[in-house]
C-alpha cells in the first residue's frame, strides 16, 4: 500500500462552464484519494470516533500540466512520505488514460487529537499503516512560510456560512480557494488559468468569523492574504500564477 492508487473519471461537480476541470475540482480530486489512503490505513474520517485523531493540511503546492475535460478516465496516485514527530508530506500524481502526466502535487499534513484539539504525534504505529516511500514528485520544492505583500489593491469581506463547515469543525481547506476567487480583480479572474497553485494555512475560520481577503499582485503572481476582520489573525495565503 505504500503507493496508494486510484481510477476515476472527472465528474460534473468539478468543471466549469467549458467543461475544463477548476483548480477547485482539481483539489478535490486529491484530497478525495488522500481520505481513501487514510480510510485503508485505518486513521480515517469515519475511524476518528475510535482513534480520536483528525489530519489536518497545512499546505498545498500543485501544479497543472494539462486541463483535464469532463468525464475523462484518471488514475491518482499518492503517496505518505517520511514524517517528523508532528508533520508529514503527501505527493500526488495525476495521470490520464494514456499515463502521461497530467497533474502532480505535494501537500503538508499534522495530526491533531480532537479531544484536546492540540496536535497529536505521529507515532511509528500510525507511520507503519502508511508504508511511506521516499519518492519526491517535487524534489526542488520546499514547504516555506509564505509572506504577507505590503500593498493591497483589492478586499472581500465574508461571513462563514454552516455550508463552510467540515469534519474538523472549521471552514474546509478548499472553501479557502473560493474566498481567493472571489477576491480577484474582474479582469484577472476572467481571464487567468493559474496552473500553479500555493496554499500556506495558519488559523481555521469557524463558523461565524468575519474574513477579510487582501488581494495584491507581484513578481508575476496573484496573491490573496486571509484575515480576521480586525486583520489580527492570519488564516490563509494563496497564490496563484
Amino acid at each position: 500500500m505504500a503507493i496508494f492508487e486510484y481510477k476515476t473519471r472527472v465528474d460534473i461537480g468539478k468543471v466549469n462552464s467549458t467543461a475544463f476541470v477548476t483548480n477547485k475540482g482539481m483539489l478535490a480530486l486529491l484530497e478525495n484519494v488522500a481520505c481513501m489512503h487514510s480510510d485503508k490505513a485505518g486513521y480515517g474520517i469515519c475511524d476518528i470516533p475510535l482513534t480520536h485523531l483528525s489530519w489536518v493540511q497545512l499546505n498545498w503546492r500543485v501544479t497543472i500540466i494539462r486541463r483535464l475535460k469532463y468525464n475523462e478516465e484518471i488514475t491518482i496516485k499518492t503517496w505518505a512520505k517520511d514524517p517528523s514527530k508532528v508533520t508529514t508530506i503527501r505527493d500526488f500524481e495525476v495521470l490520464d488514460k494514456d499515463g502521461k502526466q497530467v497533474c502532480i502535487a505535494t501537500t503538508k499534513w499534522t495530526l491533531t487529537n480532537i479531544d484536546t484539539q492540540g496536535l497529536a504525534k505521529i507515532t511509528d504505529n500510525i507511520i507503519k499503516k502508511y508504508e511511506p516511500v521516499s519518492k519526491s514528485i517535487m524534489p526542488e520544492y520546499e514547504f516555506k512560510k509564505l509572506q504577507e505583500p505590503e500593498n493591497f489593491s483589492n478586499e472581500y469581506i465574508y461571513n462563514t456560512e454552516r455550508r463552510d463547515i467540515d469534519v474538523n469543525k472549521h471552514m474546509h481547506n478548499l472553501n479557502y480557494l473560493d474566498l481567493a476567487y472571489e477576491t480577484l480583480p474582474e479582469d484577472i479572474y476572467l481571464n487567468s488559468e493559474f496552473n500553479n497553485i500555493e496554499i500556506m494555512y495558519k488559523k481555521a475560520i469557524r463558523l461565524g468569523d468575519t474574513s477579510k481577503c487582501l488581494y495584491s499582485c507581484g513578481n508575476d503572481k496573484h496573491t490573496v492574504v486571509i484575515k480576521s476582520l480586525d486583520e489580527k489573525d492570519l488564516h490563509c495565503i494563496v497564490n496563484l500564477w
